[in-house]
């Protein structure tokens, strides 16, 4: 899929969830170019900061650590210096872009997702740990529990839902799911008060917040069964965003794989916002580091731009090597192109 431009800068919704809703045509027109948590935005960089030797010298080490294998996470870049002309597709024509089949990735994961973003189920021995929500409740019942159906899970089993951060295209589908399974759903305290104060966008094709319910913080565990998933605080995408860690089976192997739970440099050159980029850039450094001491050798995203599931699903064959497992030293890699896009981007920024 390509790369598309999040959202223009100065765009920021008002709507607040105790204030009336604002109309459908105000909201279509914050939407446009809004597809906050896909991929990068200018930031009015000139051409002369962004070709700056301290900005090439970050940029330069995100490129070598990309290769030929992570140019995905280095189009991390463009916010600094966007490729002229790109088309800037709307959410309505992200979500219209027909749902890949649902797919087993290892013996307890899944991946349940539309073609632009993720949701993953984790079975566990005594039911389904679900991270994310997708866009709204039509997707959440066509593409997320109809998956899970297609793939022989019963999504009434689900006992919790991990919303990696406070955007609606992962917690959008979460009514539909407390509808039919009545899940615990776990966010950071810090965007479940954003939720509830003043969201930062509100496209119309995305559900409405959950009420507040598990509020987790760094060091946090949820435990269902026979399985835990380890919680950190990665902050920068938003100010809660949550990544997680946790083991995946295949046969008799077991590996440690990491979610990383907001990736664009979506937040803007704007005042209030411009220490995200630092904070995600110490994100990414600290996050490489329990990587090494963890053995980390599957890596994940919420959005497929990133990770390239839908095409590692398509080359899937029993016997053969699964191409999740990247190996610990890509994990790192991965982190530090993001790590270097970040601190190119905060030079560039001045932040």
């Amino acid at each position: 899929m390509a790369f598309i431009n999040p959202f223009r800068p100065g765009l920021r919704p008002k709507q607040t969830l105790r204030a009336e809703a604002v109309s459908v045509s105000r909201r279509r027109l914050l939407a446009m170019g809004c597809a906050c948590c896909a991929l990068p935005l200018s930031g009015g960089v000139s051409q002369a900061v962004a070709e700056s030797a301290e900005v090439q010298k970050h940029l330069a080490a995100a490129k070598a650590a990309a290769g030929t294998d992570l140019l995905s996470y280095y189009k991390l870049s463009e916010v600094i210096a966007p490729v002229p002309g790109a088309k800037q597709p709307t959410i309505a024509e992200l979500m219209a872009i027909p749902a890949p089949p649902p797919g087993k990735v290892f013996d307890n994961l899944f991946f349940v997702g539309s073609k632009w973003v993720s949701a993953w189920a984790i079975t566990t021995s005594d039911g389904i740990i679900l991270i994310d929500a997708m866009d709204n409740d039509e997707e959440a019942e066509r593409i997320i529990a109809g998956g899970m159906r297609t793939l022989g899970l019963d999504p009434a089993k689900i006992k919790y839902v991990i919303v990696t951060h406070g955007h609606g295209d992962h917690y959008g589908g979460v009514g539909y799911l407390k509808r039919i399974a009545a899940p615990r759903v776990v966010m950071s305290d810090a965007d479940w008060t954003m939720m509830e104060t003043k969201l930062e966008y509100d496209p119309p094709e995305w559900g409405r917040p959950p009420v507040r319910d598990i509020s987790i913080g760094d060091g946090g565990t949820v435990r269902l069964g026979d399985t835990t998933v380890d919680v950190i605080i990665t902050a920068g995408h938003t100010r809660g965003t949550l990544s997680l860690l946790f083991n995946v089976r295949e046969g008799d192997k077991t590996h440690r794989a990491l979610l990383w739970g907001g990736t664009a440099f979506n937040f803007g050159k704007q005042p209030d916002r411009m220490a995200r980029i630092g904070t995600y850039a110490e994100a990414t450094a600290r996050t490489r580091e329990l990587v090494k001491q963890q053995k980390v050798d599957v890596f994940i995203s919420n959005h497929t731009a990133y990770d390239q599931v839908v095409a590692k699903l398509e080359t899937m064959r029993p016997g053969a090597p699964n191409p999740f497992v990247i190996g610990t030293e890509t994990t790192m890699r991965a982190l530090t192109v993001m790590n270097e896009c970040a601190k190119a981007t905060q030079v560039a920024w001045g932040a």
